[in-house]
């Protein structure tokens, strides 16, 4: 079998712009590039990630405009979810916290082994930050 890498994580959004804005400003993501492919009727965007992308994914009727998108519900145990991890889980929390991004649960811990914290999107897709210890 050949050998295989992560590529990227995609999430479906009801408004490309404004999901953007969040993963850059808020989050602190480097976008990489947007489209909309007029011919799947699909716009979306990139976002670096080390070891992976994420691709934020917008539905466009056959007149290339957004298609309605109903949030999901948040329950646990929060999956599907993509984790990113850090190094600094203070320092993190400190910024969610000033960027008014909504702790969902968390920060939770395995002394000596792990920290990590939920939180969503604007389309209340679930992201985890973790930190191993």
């Amino acid at each position: 079998m050949p050998g295989f890498t992560a590529d990227h994580f995609a999430f479906g959004v009801s408004d490309l712009e404004a999901s953007i804005e969040f993963y850059t400003e808020k989050i602190g993501l480097k976008l990489m590039f947007k489209e909309i492919d007029k011919q799947h009727h699909e716009a979306f965007a990139f976002l670096e990630l080390n070891g992976g992308n994420l691709e934020l994914l917008q539905l466009l009727d056959d007149n290339n405009q957004p298609v309605p998108r109903v949030k999901q519900d948040i329950k646990e145990p929060f999956c599907p979810h993509l984790a990113i991890g850090t190094d600094d889980m203070d320092g993190l929390l400190s910024g969610l916290h000033e960027k008014q991004v909504p702790i969902i649960k968390g920060p939770l811990e395995i002394t000596g082994k792990v920290r990590w914290v939920y939180f969503a999107d604007p389309d209340n897709n679930i992201l985890e930050f973790v930190e191993w210890l």
